[in-house]
């Protein structure tokens, strides 16, 4: 991909500092945000990401543009399904929903940290050894199924007996000391349950970017937009959190939404692994012809479609459902 050097170091100074600030901005100002700001926010993060888009059309080509607003989209959906299991672990540890931004924004930090980790390891993988798409594909597939069998409650669970495993470790009171990770109680330091709360969310993080890089290299291979995509993805997921609240909850069928997209790209990595395999036991070592490549434009709009007939469905139902509580209550 032919992109000027300094578009690629720009991207990451001007992502660093809107981070930085973002960082600043929620511990300088512990507050709830309004549905005004949320929005707000969320719309220049969706603007910057389409302007990025642009400039990558305008600097690369249109294959590479796409490939990011594709892998962006999938990112975006991915963190949304996050937000599930982040409204379970605040509600489950009571934070006060004055300091929730501040710790959301750690947790978007270790996600990104978590990312950073397994995109150089990807790349190094796919570098080196083509049939690590075959991998990559298979458990795509496997999380998908997982998404339909299982709800976040599940997730939250497996967290509980690390936590558990934890606590007996670790001093640690029950009380809350604003957002601070330790404080002083009868003259002795301990820790407050921010740091159980951090935890959770990094157990979660890790968990979701095992899911997630996979799926974004099945979209495209270049490192760069794989990182910017989830750059973008994870910028604006805290006031989207304040946003949406517990509409997050009533989407009920975007898990199915987004096991179609796990799903698909599962198998799109699997084909493409036949179409370039170099496995001895697979015809030959040499590629299967029949296999085909799926393009990136295929890839988008299968994207665009599943998270659309989702939310939909989800809004539908939501409608009729107070409908049917109602009839109910007549007829009673």
């Amino acid at each position: 991909m032919a992109l000027p050097l300094w578009f690629e170091i720009g991207t990451y100074v001007v992502l660093g500092l809107i981070l930085a600030f973002d960082l600043i901005l929620a511990y300088r100002r512990p507050h709830v945000p309004s549905t005004r700001e949320s929005a707000l926010w969320i719309g220049f993060y969706v603007a910057l990401a389409l302007v990025f888009a642009g400039l990558m059309l305008w600097l690369g080509d249109a294959e590479h543009a796409g490939q990011f607003v594709a892998g962006w989209l999938t990112e975006y959906s991915l963190s949304i399904d996050n937000l599930f299991v982040f409204l379970l672990i605040m509600a489950r540890f009571q934070v006060p929903r004055r300091y929730q931004q501040e710790i959301l924004m750690v947790g978007i930090i270790l996600a990104l940290v978590f990312r950073g980790i397994f995109i150089l390891l990807g790349a190094a993988l796919i570098e080196n050894f083509s049939w690590v798409f075959y991998i990559f594909g298979a458990f795509l597939v496997y999380t998908a199924i997982q998404q339909v069998r299982t709800g976040h409650e599940d997730e939250v669970e497996r967290e509980s007996r690390l936590l558990g495993w934890f606590r007996k470790r670790v001093a640690i009171t029950d009380t809350f000391d604003g957002s601070k990770v330790r404080t002083v109680i009868d003259g002795r330091k301990v820790f407050t349950p921010v740091l159980m709360v951090f935890v959770a969310l990094g157990t979660t993080d890790l968990v979701f970017a095992l899911d997630s890089i996979p799926a974004i290299f099945g979209i495209t291979r270049s490192p760069f937009i794989v990182f910017t995509a989830n750059v973008f993805a994870l910028m604006g997921l805290r006031q989207l959190y304040f946003l949406l609240g517990d509409l997050v909850e009533k989407l009920v069928y975007l898990k199915y939404g987004i096991a179609f997209i796990l799903a698909f790209i599962g198998v799109k990595l699997v084909l493409h692994a036949l179409h370039e395999n170099e496995l001895p036991f697979i015809n030959g070592g040499h590629g299967v012809e029949w296999a085909p490549e799926i393009s990136t434009w295929v890839s988008l709009g299968v994207i665009v479609v599943a998270m659309t007939v989702a939310v939909v469905a989800s809004l539908v139902k939501m409608r009729i459902s107070p409908r049917e509580s109602t009839a109910d209550g007549h007829d009673a």
